[in-house]
């Protein structure tokens, strides 16, 4: 799209044009993981990344390039891409149903391990990575990641260990119109500290234990352009998001495949044509609003990105509960929440990286929360009646975390009683 952006107008109306009908909403899942060489057990580096991009072609993947170089996969619907420091990430199609999008990560999960076999590498379903040094991490050479590498740290002092050293698992989900957004963006918002708490699956750094649940939680609070702002917490419509997206500095642009620095500029002063007078468009938007790193995000669906990634057995548990709450029980939902306090939230979101399920809102414990919201979820899920080939419903993929509920311990509190026992993190590598 490259038709000329003209006002704010234009902005607001793109987000309306995201608006879908009841039955035609959908659900997309993106997940990323770490590989590491099998001997080694170093990261792995760039020439690894194609000899894997390489291996995955003969599964229908095709490369895609930037300048010399294949950054990235696409089959159909669903892409490869790299992060900063080669972790590979799957953003998967935007599907009707969780057993469909399960299905493809299960698929993608048959790949890799093929890949991993091939190739000697293992994998890792944790979200910060528990032993590398942040300096000994191989570099992506993506051009927007040498700007962010020089741009981000600049605003926030957890930046490069953000984009270096995380993982995470982001779930895509649609809206009917400006008032359903705002229900589920107003409760996605305050529910980040919870999804912090049940996914909790971050807990080493550097081979020992870092003295949080959610470390990777913790770092995007110190990443800039990322955390919770308290107006997510207020009455959110597409102006207030536009508004907020076009006052928000510039990393970069891109004008002729080649990306500028822009000194600070907002999104508003190149509408203005006060960066060399050029103007904006659609294409500019999208990738502006991919730089802005906050909790919940706005494109022409929500994206939810307050998730640690866990291991494949759990991987549909986040988007299952999601789904459930946002399309099947968001009024209920926003009744359970509507007595809590602004300033209590944002003090459960800086808490609940350390403190998990035992933070509190309202003078209950995100445990308590958690099952309350469980239970509306699985309302929620079951109302849908979507069943698999067993004639089984997507309340099936709520198993994990109805565990981690009732066993009082997360994916993070598992690893470390394991840690103590064996006295190394070899135990987080995972089987191929």
């Amino acid at each position: 799209m490259n038709k000329i952006l003209k006002d704010k107008s234009d902005i607001v109306d793109y987000f309306n044009n995201g608006n879908k009908k009841e039955k035609h909403l959908k659900i997309g899942v993106e997940h990323e993981k770490f590989f590491f060489e099998n001997k080694s057990n170093n990261r792995i580096n760039f020439s690894t990344v194609l000899k894997i991009f390489d291996y995955l072609t003969k599964f229908g993947w095709k490369p895609i390039k930037e300048g010399l170089d294949i950054v990235s996969l696409s089959r159909g619907d669903q892409k490869i891409t790299l992060e900063p420091g080669n972790q590979i990430e799957l953003s998967g199609a935007r599907l009707n149903n969780i057993h469909l999008t399960c299905d493809e990560s299960y698929k993608f999960l048959e790949e890799l391990k093929e890949v991993c076999n091939h190739l000697n590498l293992k994998m890792m379903s944790i979200s910060f990575d528990p032993s590398s040094k942040l300096q000994d991490v191989s570099q992506t050479p993506k051009k927007r990641y040498k700007i962010m590498t020089e741009e981000m740290p600049k605003k926030g002092k957890l930046s490069l260990e953000m984009m270096y050293q995380t993982t995470g698992t982001q779930i895509n989900l649609d809206y009917i119109s400006e008032s359903d957004f705002s229900k589920k963006f107003k409760l996605i918002s305050h529910l980040v500290p919870l999804s912090i708490a049940i996914f909790a699956n971050s807990p080493f750094k550097e081979s020992k234990a870092n003295g949080y649940l959610s470390y990777r939680s913790r770092v995007w609070q110190e990443t800039a352009r990322g955390g919770l702002p308290k107006s997510y917490l207020e009455e959110m419509n597409f102006e207030k998001y536009t508004d907020m997206a076009i006052n928000t500095p510039l990393l970069f642009i891109v004008k002729n495949n080649r990306l500028l620095s822009v000194n600070n500029k907002t999104f508003k002063d190149f509408m203005d044509g006060k960066i060399n007078n050029l103007k904006p468009t659609y294409d500019d938007l999208k990738n502006h609003l991919s730089t802005i790193f906050t909790e919940v995000r706005l494109k022409q669906y929500l994206e939810i990105r307050s998730l640690d990634t866990c291991e494949w057995n759990c991987h549909c548990a986040g988007p299952a509960f999601y789904v459930g709450l946002m399309y099947g029980r968001v009024d209920a939902s926003l009744e359970i929440i509507k007595n809590w306090k602004i300033d209590e939230v944002l003090n459960a979101y800086r808490e609940a990286p350390k403190k998990g399920l035992n933070t509190l809102i309202n003078g209950k414990s995100l445990l308590e929360w958690g099952k309350m919201f469980l239970k509306l979820s699985e309302e929620g899920l079951r109302q849908r009646s979507i069943a698999n080939k067993k004639g089984l419903d997507e309340t099936i993929f709520l198993n994990n975390i109805r565990k981690i509920l009732l066993d009082n311990k997360t994916k993070a509190e598992l690893a470390l009683e394991k840690f103590k026992s064996y006295k190394s993190i070899d135990f987080l590598y995972e089987e191929n």
